[in-house]
């Protein structure tokens, strides 16, 4: 018996070299792992949105659904067409994208179904789902800036 080591075979044993620990994931790639929170995040704050608005109306807030599902499916369809899950904290395409799909479609299917559309609720509706959607990216935003300091 040789004690040779084989020529193809490490002569190392896991004993002669550190450990090597898991490198953490870059940012873009943890971020990009977390679409499906933003996502849910993001339908979240529109049904908030439908259920704030419901109760300074003094409308059931529970027919808050009623209100949100237009704005519910523009969320959807911006998420789909900037495809969210690639950059989901991303103010500049993702929030802005599917801040101005949720509502434009929001609209849309409120006029479509006959639901309420004055120029009041539309202006409303467009900051507070600005402030909501984009919003808490560009706290997330600032927070990562601070942290890379």
């Amino acid at each position: 018996m040789s004690s040779q080591p084989n020529p193809g075979s490490d002569s190392r044993t896991s004993v002669d070299s550190p450990p090597q620990s898991p490198r953490p994931a870059p940012p873009a790639e943890r971020t990009a792992r977390a679409w499906p929170v933003f996502l849910v995040v993001d339908l979240i704050l529109v049904i908030v949105f439908a259920a704030i608005g419901r109760s300074a109306h003094g409308e059931d807030v529970l027919g808050m659904l009623t209100t949100a599902w237009p704005f519910l499916v523009g969320t959807l369809l911006g998420w789909f067409a900037v495809r969210g899950a690639r950059r989901p904290a991303a103010v500049v395409p993702t929030g802005l994208v599917v801040w101005l799909s949720t509502e434009i479609m929001g609209i849309f299917l409120r006029a479509l179904t006959g639901q309420g559309t004055a120029w009041s609720f539309v202006l409303v509706s467009l900051v507070v789902l600005g402030v909501f959607l984009v919003g808490y990216r560009l706290v997330l935003a600032g927070v990562a800036r601070v942290r890379r300091r």
